[in-house]
């Protein structure tokens, strides 16, 4: 199996992370922008998901907007007890990723459900079944979302902020939306014409298809249509989360200077819980490794050094879970 990238697969997963334009062939579209052949870009696309490059190609989601509910969650687990425990959480369809972090609160999942009721009934199931406290971190404020991934043919690694796309005041489901996104929230079929793929499985034209995730596109149900790597495969094996302590009345402000930094990934407020948790200020910062990202979290200091009243950087030391959000419809 290859273990490396070739040149032309770097360039497609560097153009292409950002978005991709929604037509009845896109990978004819992405094949003309690499002066290439659309049946080579769709095989590559196909073996960089099979090699674990890719997580997947397709839209990606905004579960607010499709009127779910998303929760970050932590637990502190005795080590005795974590791999049970981790079989325990894992097990649940909500969740959708689950990390060991190095942190008295050692594990960190995120929670997607499609009603806030459901949400609160996954917390109490996992409380109930695991006899521990569930921290909940509901996102209150989104500051960023989004980064781009850069890889050069020398081996260097980089990133960049992956532009914001504004969202309508309102977007209403109807049954076939709700039956687009069950087939595309894990990927669009990897076929020459997608969407007459997808028109197939649900019973409806193409040309619908396409109208109605444009439709989501330009109201912010679908963040973005493009691929998602796997930045861990990718070289950036340093994942920090780093909290924040944060006036309110300074929290927007702090935010959005950190949020716009092009090494940060999500950047949210958060509710604290006192006086255990006093940090509402989340953000991500990835690097090629530990190191890396201390220097970048030196760097986000110096940028709230008005506004901090403390901070920490909790490091990934194993994923435990990975999958898409998915939403049940």
């Amino acid at each position: 199996m290859q273990q490396t990238l070739t040149s032309f697969e770097r360039q497609l997963i560097n153009r292409f992370q950002g978005g991709v334009d929604l037509t009845n062939r896109p990978f004819r579209e992405m094949a003309k922008a690499l002066d290439s052949e659309e049946d080579t870009v769709l095989g590559s696309v196909q073996c960089l998901l099979e090699r674990g490059w890719l997580s997947r190609f397709g839209p990606l989601y905004n579960a607010e907007r499709l009127g779910g509910s998303l929760v970050l969650a932590a637990m502190s687990v005795p080590d005795t007890k974590f791999d049970k425990i981790t079989e325990q959480v894992n097990a649940l369809a909500a969740v959708a990723h689950n990390y060991r972090r190095d942190h008295w609160l050692n594990m960190w999942f995120v929670l997607a459900t499609d009603t806030t009721d459901s949400m609160q009934a996954t917390i109490q199931q996992i409380e109930n079944e695991t006899e521990l406290r569930v921290y909940a971190f509901p996102k209150e404020q989104e500051f960023y979302l989004g980064l781009w991934f850069e890889m050069g043919d020398d081996g260097s690694l980089n990133t960049r902020s992956i532009p914001a796309v504004a969202a309508t005041e309102r977007f209403d489901l109807d049954d076939l939306d709700r039956r687009i996104i069950a087939e595309t929230q894990q990927g669009l079929p990897l076929t020459h014409d997608p969407c007459q793929t997808l028109a197939w499985r649900i019973g409806c034209w193409p040309s619908e298809v396409v109208t109605r995730m444009d439709n989501m596109l330009q109201s912010g149900v679908i963040r973005r249509l493009g691929l998602v790597p796997n930045h861990y495969r990718l070289g950036f094996k340093g994942n920090g989360m780093t909290v924040w302590n944060i006036p309110d009345d300074q929290l927007r402000e702090a935010g959005e200077r950190i949020g716009a930094m092009d090494f940060v990934s999500h950047c949210y407020a958060r509710p604290r819980h006192l006086p255990d948790w006093p940090y509402n200020l989340f953000a991500m910062v990835h690097g090629s490794d530990r190191g890396d990202v201390m220097q970048k979290v030196n760097e986000l200091s110096q940028q709230l050094r008005e506004y901090n009243q403390g901070h920490e950087v909790l490091f990934s030391s194993a994923v435990l879970k990975k999958t898409g959000m998915r939403l049940a419809f």
